[in-house]
């Protein structure tokens, strides 16, 4: 049964949520071009739902991949770990204005997935109006959702992922592993607390890291957090051949 202030926030939530759109219509008003529209997930302020659409990233760190998805202007991207929503945000202004979006969260997610469903009127706002974006809650390791995925690229491939979900060394390896495959030649991949993660045991993103960052042409988005910490963004480029099938991974 729903707690009390479950059934309060729902009863707001129509409201709250057309509100928060016409905040992010108005800061992009503001912020017309499309490098000051980084600022927008960051100043937004909204009510209870809706109060916030901040990455979780280090401003400094998303700010470099946000600049690389706009270099790109990807005409199909892949998110894993919506969240808050702000990095669905920044790909959607970083992407080509007719570009294919798809978005996995998995409720109840231990890093920072589970948005309640009232949010995802919000997060369709994003889009802009010729761009095309599908939010999937599910699990991104589960092959319905990876048949689903697979229907909607229609036999495309991406041009931009940004892996930010399951953040085990088993979880964070089968994500690429599989969705890897499904970047083209050329395209790039990003993993997100690529660096050891001494504030919490269970990240181990770095494991991947460590082993990948050398096989492909490769970067590294450092920048210092709100409380010192290095968590780092990695990027990884497909090669001309695609993604490599004797990928050696423990």
């Amino acid at each position: 049964m729903p707690t009390l202030k479950q059934q309060i926030y729902s009863h707001f939530a129509p409201k709250d949520c057309a509100k928060a759109i016409v905040k992010v219509r108005r800061w992009e008003y503001i912020l017309p071009s499309q490098a000051s529209r980084f600022a927008v997930p960051f100043a937004f302020r909204g009510k209870r739902y809706f109060r916030s659409i901040k990455p979780l990233q280090t401003p400094g760190e998303i700010q470099q991949a946000f600049e690389l998805c706009c270099d790109i202007k990807p005409k199909r991207v892949l998110e894993i770990g919506t969240a808050k929503g702000g990095t669905l945000y920044l790909w959607c202004q970083a992407a080509a204005d007719d570009a294919t979006l798809i978005s996995i969260d998995l409720p109840g997610g231990k890093f920072g997935g589970g948005y309640v469903e009232p949010r995802a009127e919000l997060y369709r706002a994003f889009a802009k109006p010729k761009q095309t974006l599908h939010l999937l809650r599910a699990n991104s390791h589960a092959d319905d959702t990876r048949q689903q995925i697979d229907e909607l690229l229609g036999g495309e491939k991406f041009d931009f992922a940004f892996i930010d979900g399951d953040h085990s060394y088993a979880g964070v390896r089968d994500d690429f592993l599989h969705y890897g495959k499904l970047i083209r030649p050329g395209g790039v991949c990003l993993f997100h607390d690529i660096k050891p993660a001494h504030h919490d045991a269970e990240i181990e993103v770095d494991q991947l890291w460590d082993q990948i960052k050398d096989k492909f042409e490769s970067k590294e988005f450092i920048a210092t957090d709100d409380q010192g910490r290095h968590l780092g963004i990695g990027m990884v480029r497909i090669g001309p051949a695609g993604f490599p099938t004797d990928l050696q991974l423990k």
